[in-house]
């Protein structure tokens, strides 16, 4: 039934007594974690290395708090895969090679594995040259974009990326009653001697769209001034995204937001990807992402050390801030996410029941019994 109501590009809501014996959570343990969604990525008819990396990529994004990015995709993906807009074992190729500055083509392979393939040859023009732009297009759901500046940041480099999403439209232009683009996350990552990297990944709406699929998934409600109905009114009711008639979710800032957004489209959509969101997906489950990178070596600036002090002092300046009633110590960007990886790699992973319902019938459509599935994560 859920599959059937993703495929029309909406879903139907469960009776309410179904949903209320959905509404436990699971908390499972991060090997049987692993080991079930390796089951599952199988299914696809990809090779152990594309397994692991699709795998382990998913699951990281729930461990570090973000299951909008996580395991809860498969589904999605599995319907994709399906339609044939999902390529299994597809590898990035190179359209344009001009030293520092590239143009690759993600052949609509998995995200996980593409990203990889594209920051590893981007490192690698960025030690050579100094920077690197990395345009990449037709690259199936690259997932949680952190990744690739934590990739990026552990080679000590620099970067940036804008990112646009073609699939049906999520968002709306500031002003504006419907929905006209994606989420369209900017991310950014500075590596630092002595901790761990700034990583600031956010989208570009107010919440993820995949936050609201695990709202609705939990029968909760979200914060206000997320999400327009319909109707263009606000609402707190993710099911609008999912049940016509369909609403949109709001840009973060009003017109900020919206602008960055914007800016997203236009770089990691016409220039890198040279496909932007124009027109309704339609029922396709497709997720296809355009990325434009920029990869800064600090050393070829001459000035690493000088780099280094300042934004170190800069951060210990910050961080004396005394906190607010109601707040912690002040963070950096990424410090929430490390710590939800800390506790949720010690105690397990939470799943809510639906989203697992649904990773079980994913991993039928797929081929793998979901009996398997369930007695892997220690769940039978």
């Amino acid at each position: 039934m859920l599959a059937d109501g993703l495929r029309r590009g909406g879903r139907t809501r469960p009776p309410e007594h179904w949903r209320d014996l959905m509404s436990n959570t699971h908390i499972i343990p991060l090997e049987p974690l692993h080991a079930a969604m390796r089951l599952v990525v199988r299914g696809f008819g990809s090779t152990e290395a594309e397994v692991q990396a699709v795998a382990s990529n998913l699951i990281e994004a729930n461990l570090k708090g973000h299951d909008s990015h996580g395991i809860g995709m498969l589904p999605r993906y599995a319907l994709a895969y399906l339609e044939g807009n999902l390529q299994p074992n597809a590898q990035m190729s190179v359209s344009l090679d001009a030293g520092a500055l590239l143009r690759l083509d993600g052949n609509a392979g998995f995200g996980q594995v593409i990203g990889q393939q594209a920051m590893a040859l981007g490192i690698t023009r960025a030690k050579a040259h100094g920077s690197c732009i990395v345009a990449l297009g037709n690259s199936h759901h690259l997932g949680r974009i952190g990744a690739w500046a934590e990739q990026v940041a552990e080679a000590g480099l620099v970067s940036m990326h804008f990112v646009n999403v073609i699939s049906r439209p999520f968002v709306a232009p500031f002003g504006g009653a419907d929905a006209r683009f994606g989420t369209n996350p900017f991310c950014a990552g500075v590596p630092l001697p002595g901790r761990p990297p700034v990583i600031l990944d956010f989208a570009t709406s107010v919440i993820a769209q995949g936050k609201t699929r695990v709202a609705y998934n939990k029968g909760e409600s979200v914060a206000p001034g997320c999400l327009i109905d319909g109707r263009g009114e606000p609402t707190q009711d993710p099911g609008c995204m999912f049940v016509p008639p369909l609403g949109a979710l709001l840009t973060f800032g009003g017109h900020k937001g919206y602008g960055l957004a914007a800016m997203c489209e236009l770089l990691g959509g016409a220039l890198a990807a040279g496909m932007t969101q124009r027109v309704p997906e339609g029922d396709k489950m497709r997720i296809l992402n355009g990325m434009f990178s920029v990869l800064v070596d600090p050393d070829a600036l001459g000035q690493r050390a000088q780099f280094e002090s300042e934004a170190l002092a800069f951060i210990e300046w910050v961080q004396a801030s005394p906190p607010r009633e109601g707040y912690g110590p002040v963070q950096m960007a990424g410090d929430a996410e490390r710590a939800s990886q800390a506790q949720r790699s010690r105690d397990g992973v939470p799943v809510d029941a639906t989203t697992w319902k649904e990773i079980l019938a994913a991993a039928a459509q797929l081929g793998v019994a979901p009996d398997q599935v369930q007695a892997a994560a220690g769940l039978a």
